[in-house]
């Protein structure tokens, strides 16, 4: 048995998905023993209940200026201290911008383990992850230490809440000092749409989609399933698209339970970004395009007389 840490996540006062998915892997890494949670910001105590129905027996809240927004050193050491304090034998993030940036800084400076980008845990503590762009999978077993582990959002099932179970909130003064930078203002450049990362469906679109004006008959299929839209790093180079949207392996990796390829030839640094996608539909006028060898359903013909029939009939469907 094992003492888990969580880093949870806030976005906009709610939490990520991903926080959820990383305390059920906690679970199961901690093999009966102790979960606990920790989360930053001005309303981290209302997100506690949530935390305590999905597993944690302890949650810790830091309301601290210099917490309110990401910054490398501030969380650092903010998540040194709260090691320190509650003495986790392992620390389990979301493989997310934050979780990617933080958690080799720490697991560096207390002598940790790490292992990152993890998509399942199999028994006996063996962390299942893809690497060479998806075109393997590595098994790693930490044989002694303490570990870090980053969990790619929507690979792990979200334990369901248990309105019965509480945690036990534990306010934590941190000292953060000599910060290097400071967050005066944030400008989104995103749609304020779904958050591509988290998405359990997404339209894509690529070079075929012609414009940025293009884009609208992705954005009407969108509304109509609730997804995300993203694009290839085609379409952003051609300025269709802000590179906040693009996927690929420069871009964000995603791994909703359907995507959309629109207008999308199939380059290797594209699949390396989304090819773990549950079910793949991809649309192009090119029957030998590559992206129909990862696709589960293929559709030869011009997005711009498909999509609207398929934004048609989604509409008597879900509408």
């Amino acid at each position: 048995m094992k003492k888990v840490l969580v880093l949870a996540e806030a976005r906009d006062g709610q939490l990520r998905n991903v926080s959820l998915e990383a305390l059920a892997a906690a679970s199961t890494l901690a093999d009966g023993g102790e979960v606990t949670a920790a989360v930053f910001g001005s309303n981290a105590a209302e997100l506690a209940a949530t935390l305590g129905q999905h597993g944690a027996s302890t949650v810790y809240t830091a309301d601290h200026s210099a917490l309110a927004q990401y910054t490398p050193d501030a969380y650092t050491q903010a998540l040194v201290q709260l090691i320190e304090l509650a003495n986790p034998d392992a620390v389990v993030l979301g493989h997310t911008a934050i979780g990617r940036d933080v958690a080799p800084r720490v697991a560096a400076r207390l002598g940790y383990g790490l292992v990152s980008d993890v998509t399942s845990l199999e028994a006996g503590e063996v962390f299942v992850r893809p690497i060479y762009a998806g075109k393997a999978i590595q098994q790693r077993k930490f044989v002694d230490g303490k570990t870090f582990v980053t969990i790619r959002p929507n690979n792990i099932a979200i334990g369901a809440a248990d309105a019965s179970k509480t945690a036990t909130v534990v306010p934590v003064e941190l000292e953060i000092k000599d910060l290097r930078s400071i967050v005066k203002e944030v400008v989104r450049k995103t749609s304020g749409k779904v958050d591509l990362s988290e998405a359990k469906v997404i339209i894509s679109g690529g070079r075929g989609v012609k414009s940025a004006e293009g884009f609208n008959t992705l954005n009407e299929l969108a509304d109509v399933l609730g997804a995300a839209v993203g694009a290839s790093r085609g379409a952003c180079d051609a300025d269709y698209c802000d590179y906040s949207m693009q996927i690929g392996q420069t871009g964000k990796v995603v791994t909703p339970d359907l995507y959309i390829a629109c207008g999308i030839s199939g380059a290797i640094q594209h699949l390396a970004g989304m090819s773990s996608s549950k079910v793949i539909v991809a649309i192009n006028k090119d029957p030998e395009a590559p992206i129909f060898q990862v696709a589960d359903y293929g559709i030869v013909g011009d997005l711009f007389e498909v999509v609207p029939l398929l934004t048609a009939e989604f509409k008597k469907v879900l509408v």
